[in-house]
């Protein structure tokens, strides 16, 4: 029997693996190389990759590509984690478990059945321990939240000075979201999570404004500024974790395979066509796009809390 292209791309790609050809670290054809190597559609290189990653062949680093794992396959020998009983159960547990699942697979895949089969127990024993989903979802945000806490065990151990508080809360948050990139879409501005941990925040930053002089509903509009402007940016992360799990390519490899809508852009649009010329080889990094706006952000607020604190 004829096995699929894209069969045909993960068998070469093992077989070089087995046989040294390629070394853990080392960068493997990008979906586009595979593509013309093989004589196929892009999608059908892409799955290939996806195949590959999932049998824990490869993993994909941000801003270097796709490489040989350090232990090709371990992640798919893993011997299943050893079943929890009943009786030693907890919600921390459970909650754990389930960061675990959204960490490594985003949201979207988390069910509870998922969560009990991670924990080797029946779905309906979780049950004893949370609500349901939306309940254990908001259990992980405020688990996952309260891994970075805030400067100082007590308020008076803060730093003073609202924009030195600010600034503490939003990379704090940022730091938060780094690691945990499916809090983004779990945390809506209209439907606040009630969180301890993320009203540890609000508290941290409501008591340096209730010194400016600003009134009850500026001070609200401030510090949901600056919550979403970390959690705009952060929404991003996961947003690339799924593209590149469904095209089995990084934004880079993607990119590459736009260039004739780029070129497009540039003969139809002028000033932006301009802008792309003038950029050259431009890097996407959301690190340094949340730098680039903290400080302006700041000091936009600046001028409208100075003024009101003299």
């Amino acid at each position: 029997m004829t096995m699929p292209p894209h069969a045909r791309i993960v068998a070469d790609v093992k077989q070089r693996v087995a046989d040294g050809r390629l070394r853990p670290g080392e960068r493997v054809p990008s979906t586009r190389q595979l593509a013309r190597d093989w004589n196929v559609a892009l999608a059908t290189a892409a799955k290939a990759l996806t195949l590959l990653a999932r049998e824990g062949v490869v993993v994909a680093e941000p801003r270097v590509g796709t490489i040989v794992a350090d232990r090709p396959g371990a992640a798919a020998a893993r011997p299943p984690r050893p079943a929890t009983s009943e009786h030693d159960l907890t919600r921390r547990r459970v909650v754990r478990a389930a960061i675990e699942i959204a960490d490594a697979h985003g949201l979207s895949e988390l069910t509870m059945r998922a969560v009990a089969g991670r924990l080797g127990v029946a779905t309906m024993s979780l049950y004893r321990h949370v609500g349901g989903k939306d309940d254990l979802v908001m259990l992980m945000v405020d688990a996952a939240f309260a891994e970075f806490p805030l400067p100082g065990e007590r308020p008076e151990e803060w730093p003073a000075g609202w924009r030195s508080r600010l600034e503490a809360s939003a990379r704090i948050q940022w730091a938060a979201y780094r690691a945990h990139p499916w809090m983004a879409g779990a945390t809506p501005l209209t439907r606040p999570v009630p969180s301890e941990a993320l009203l540890a925040h609000s508290e941290f930053v409501m008591e340096v404004l209730q010194e400016t002089g600003l009134d009850a509903t500026t001070r609200m509009y401030v510090l949901i500024l600056l919550h979403s402007y970390v959690q705009g940016i952060a929404t991003h992360i996961e947003l690339e974790q799924q593209a590149r799990a469904s095209t089995g390519m990084t934004d880079e490899e993607w990119m590459t395979g736009q260039e004739e809508f780029l070129r497009a852009i540039m003969s139809s649009n002028p000033a932006f066509g301009r802008l792309l010329g003038e950029l050259g080889d431009f890097d996407l990094d959301l690190d340094r796009l949340f730098e680039f706006g903290l400080r302006p952000l700041l000091d936009g607020l600046a001028r409208l809390i100075e003024p009101a604190a003299r």
